[in-house]
């Protein structure tokens, strides 16, 4: 069974591939999504827990059903 950990860092692996396919950096998508820089890196990481409301905002920045950010999980 996976942990906690293991699923953050999924989760941000995730948003990281979806995020280079669209050919935005880190800022762009935070500016997009509403959210701080920083704690995209630290999403994308795996360092940090994050909200469905934040979550839903990060996918709605990259134009895909957040069930394509959770995938695998």
């Amino acid at each position: 069974m996976a942990t906690a950990v293991q699923h953050r860092r999924l989760l941000g692996r995730n948003i990281r591939a979806v995020r280079t396919r669209r050919g935005l950096s880190q800022e762009k998508l935070a500016e997009k999504a509403d959210l701080h820089p920083v704690f995209v890196g630290r999403i994308e990481r795996g360092e940090e827990t994050i909200s469905f409301d934040r979550l839903a905002r990060i996918a709605k920045a990259l134009r895909v059903p957040v069930r394509d950010l959770v995938k695998g999980l």
